[in-house]
């Protein structure tokens, strides 16, 4: 239910990664992909009978107006990552995601369950703490007082938690916990810890809910695409 021009966009990232994947073969199997190809049934299960064709039809409208489109950076295509939703901004990238760079989504912050807020106990906490591979064990009486959020990258995720006298990375902490995000805080809620996230997936590349706010403001795929993916080209392949 998303406008064409957000489809669009996400046609080509879809592309780009299968390209990259097939690495210039003639064909891939879908066992090869983390992508899964949906019968015509799922589908109708999945968007209901009534909006099937509609949706269908946009979809395959999406990926024929991109045709063959792939995003690039100095001649290879791309990892296009992309997210439900940002924090309120994406993430730069490292040496080999070069086209990574964080940009502002503050539209991001009306969508859908944006803001997460979770409590445990500290015996159940400090449980799903130590049962993080590593053997990095963490007492009730550790939590919260001795949380601290080490490091935060430029647009704000955790990178590294210390509890006691053991290191965690955000997406340790997020994966253990179940966490949209690894854009969150720590807080001491009536004996319990509180845990507030913000945005939904992992933050890099494209919000697909911004995206779509840009295309209901005007925005083409390719300005899109070019927002969340710098110095990129689209080409055809």
């Amino acid at each position: 239910d998303y406008e064409l021009e957000a489809l669009k966009a996400q046609a080509v990232i879809a592309r780009t990664y299968i390209y990259g994947q097939m690495g210039g073969a003639d064909e891939i199997y879908e066992s090869a992909l983390d992508m899964d190809y949906l019968e015509q049934a799922q589908l109708e299960r999945m968007w209901g009978t009534r909006n099937y064709m509609e949706f269908y039809e946009k979809v395959e409208k999406a990926v024929a107006d991109t045709s063959c489109m792939v995003m690039e950076y100095e001649g290879a295509c791309i990892d296009p990552w992309f997210c439900r939703c940002s924090a309120g901004k994406t993430r730069d990238g490292d040496d080999a995601h070069p086209y990574f760079s964080s940009v502002n989504c503050p539209k991001d912050l009306e969508a859908d369950d944006y803001l997460q807020i979770t409590e445990w106990e500290k015996e159940e906490f400090s449980k799903i703490i130590s049962g993080i591979p590593g053997e990095r064990p963490v007492s009730a009486d550790q939590v919260p007082g001795m949380i601290q959020i080490g490091e935060r990258d430029s647009a704000g995720y955790v990178t590294l938690v210390q509890i006691g006298n053991y290191q965690f990375t955000g997406d340790e902490i997020r994966y253990a916990l179940g966490l949209n995000s690894s854009f969150f805080r720590f807080e001491d809620y009536e004996g319990k810890i509180r845990v507030v996230g913000k945005g939904i997936g992992h933050g890099y590349g494209m919000s697909q809910y911004d995206a779509n706010r840009k295309a209901l403001d005007g925005w083409s795929f390719e300005e899109i695409l070019k927002y969340f993916y710098q110095n990129i080209m689209l080409v055809s392949e």
